[in-house]
Order: C-alpha cells, then sequence, then structure tokens
C-alpha cells in the first residue's frame, strides 16, 4: 500500500485558479452552497456575525415582538387598557405599542394599565417572554465579549532575507492586544501546483525556532533555506507558476482568560518580496523600558546580498 500524500485539510485537487486558500482575515476561502436552514445553528451564527449585525438583530427582535403584542392589545376592546387614547386607530395603536414596551421591559410607569382579565393575562404572558429574552439577549452578549480570540498581527508582506551564509524565508508577528500570551507555537507550509495534472502539494517548513515562551514583543519567524527546503533554487517566477501560498498557524495560551487562542493567515507568492529585511519595531527609551512600536510589525528595508 502506497503511503498516502500529506494533505492538511484543504484538499490537493486543483480544478481551477483559486485566489488564496486562507483569506486576509484568517477565514477559510470556502464558500458553502447546498446547506438547509435546518442545520443552521442559531446560538453560533448569533455569537459568529459580526457584532452589528447582531445589534440589528436584537433591535429587529424587539421591534418586531413589540409589535406583535401591540396588535394583540390594540384587537381587545376599548377601554382593555387604562390611559389608552381611542381618538384614532393610530393613536391607540402607538399607545399599545409603547403599553408593550413598557410590560416587555417591566418597567410599568404607571400611565399605562390592563384594566381585564384578559388584558392582564397577555400582560403577565409578555412579562415572562421579556424576562427570558432579555436573558438569552444578555447571555449572547456575554458570550461574545468574553469569548477568547486571539489577536495576532502579521507583517504586510513576507521576506526572502540573507540568513547567516544563505538566505531564509521570514515574516513577522506581533500581539495586537496588550492581554499575555505565553507559549507560542508557529507551523508553517507552503502549498503548491505542481505536475501535469495540476495536484496541490504541502510540504511543512522547518523553522529557525518552531515556539518561544514569551510574547511581549515581535517574533520573526525564520524558515532557513537549505537544500532540504522546497524554496532552494527557486525564484519569484517560479513561485508564482507554481502558485505558492504560504498557509500559517499561530497558537498560544492566552494568559487572561485561561485557554489556547490561534490565529491563521497566508501570504501569496506575490506578497513575498525578495532580497529585505525587517527593521527594528522596538527600542529601549531613556527610563530604560522596552518600547514596541506595534504600527511598524511590517516595515522592511532592502538589502543588497548581506
Amino acid at each position: 500500500m502506497a503511503q498516502p500524500s500529506f494533505d492538511p485539510g484543504l484538499t490537493q485537487q486543483y480544478t481551477g485558479d483559486l485566489r488564496r486558500a486562507i483569506n486576509k482575515d484568517g477565514s477559510f476561502n470556502v464558500l458553502r452552497q447546498g446547506t438547509s436552514w435546518r442545520y443552521t445553528h442559531p446560538y453560533l451564527f448569533l455569537i459568529n456575525t459580526p457584532l452589528p449585525v447582531f445589534l440589528a438583530i436584537v433591535l429587529a427582535a424587539y421591534v418586531v415582538v413589540n409589535c406583535i403584542f401591540a396588535m394583540i392589545y390594540f384587537s381587545l376592546p376599548p377601554g382593555e387598557i387604562h390611559g389608552v387614547r381611542i381618538a384614532s386607530p393610530w393613536l391607540q395603536f402607538t399607545d399599545d405599542f409603547f403599553f408593550s414596551a413598557h410590560t416587555l421591559t417591566t418597567v410599568g410607569y404607571g400611565n399605562l394599565a390592563p384594566a381585564s382579565i384578559a388584558a392582564n393575562s397577555v400582560a403577565a404572558f409578555e412579562a415572562i417572554v421579556g424576562l427570558m429574552g432579555f436573558a438569552l439577549a444578555t447571555g449572547l452578549l456575554f458570550g461574545r465579549v468574553s469569548r477568547p480570540s486571539a489577536r495576532i498581527g502579521f507583517s504586510g508582506k513576507a521576506l526572502i532575507a540573507p540568513y547567516q551564509d544563505k538566505s531564509s524565508l521570514q515574516f513577522r508577528i506581533v500581539n495586537l492586544r496588550s492581554n499575555v500570551l505565553i507559549e507560542l507555537q508557529a507551523s508553517v507550509m507552503l502549498m503548491l501546483v505542481e505536475g501535469g495534472e495540476a495536484i496541490r502539494t504541502y510540504r511543512p517548513l522547518t523553522l529557525e525556532r518552531q515556539s518561544v515562551y514569551f510574547f511581549p514583543l515581535t517574533w520573526t519567524i525564520v524558515h532557513p533555506i537549505d537544500e532540504a527546503s522546497p524554496f532552494f533554487g527557486k525564484t519569484a517566477a517560479d513561485l508564482e507558476r507554481l502558485h505558492a501560498e504560504l498557509l500559517i498557524l499561530v497558537k498560544g495560551f492566552d494568559d487572561t482568560f485561561g485557554q489556547t487562542v490561534n490565529a491563521r493567515y497566508s501570504y501569496r507568492f506575490d506578497e513575498i518580496v525578495w532580497g529585505a529585511r525587517f527593521t527594528p519595531a522596538f527600542h529601549i527609551n531613556d527610563g530604560g523600558h522596552m518600547v514596541l512600536e506595534v504600527n511598524r510589525v511590517g516595515e522592511f528595508r532592502t538589502v543588497s546580498g548581506e
């Protein structure tokens, strides 16, 4: 039995010009089709959806629920809700809507009040709906803000830089947040499209340093280019022809939340600069403190065969 080739989970079949395997925001470049609404988990959707969308959904749900109960109150005979103006249907519905808002939020200002068993029954049921609904919304909001996540910044370009008496592939990362990350590990692989049948191949890259204990500054991740490296003997034109893309996974332990977090990133062949070196992104000030300039993580300068 032939030994299976390495596949990290992104498939080896190549049937078209793939823009990139991993997007700049760390998501995978995969568009899901053929799914059904039955497979959508509401909790996962609300936890993962962008914050503006989440707030819009909560606001829309609040308005819709109030409109539904306002229509129920509006359908009751006149006088069932004390304080409702019945001079016109619009004023009556407006008062019913705000009475619903008072009841749903359990505010109860007193200017509007139920006057019959039917109105009290609807108001009691709405109060339960409000308590459960706001508890659910609060839990979802807490789940969003308390979920640990890594905000690791990557240099805009990867570099082919001098390294000892040879050369190396380098990119630099920095923690964009002030929380403490420790025991950071990096895994890097090179994806190429090779062969007459256009098969994707994945080559794990040997790094100068696979992990670091602490991450208060920047970390320049270096892959030495030697005879065993898939970059050995290749040029920028070769990488373009092979649709080369660096796939990166960084994992670390978040000391604040006590959980492992990760970040993904990629560099395409046109995002690799040849003959360059990163410039320092930190210095020591007059007070003896190390000063990290986070916005300089991607700064580099060209070199001429150092």
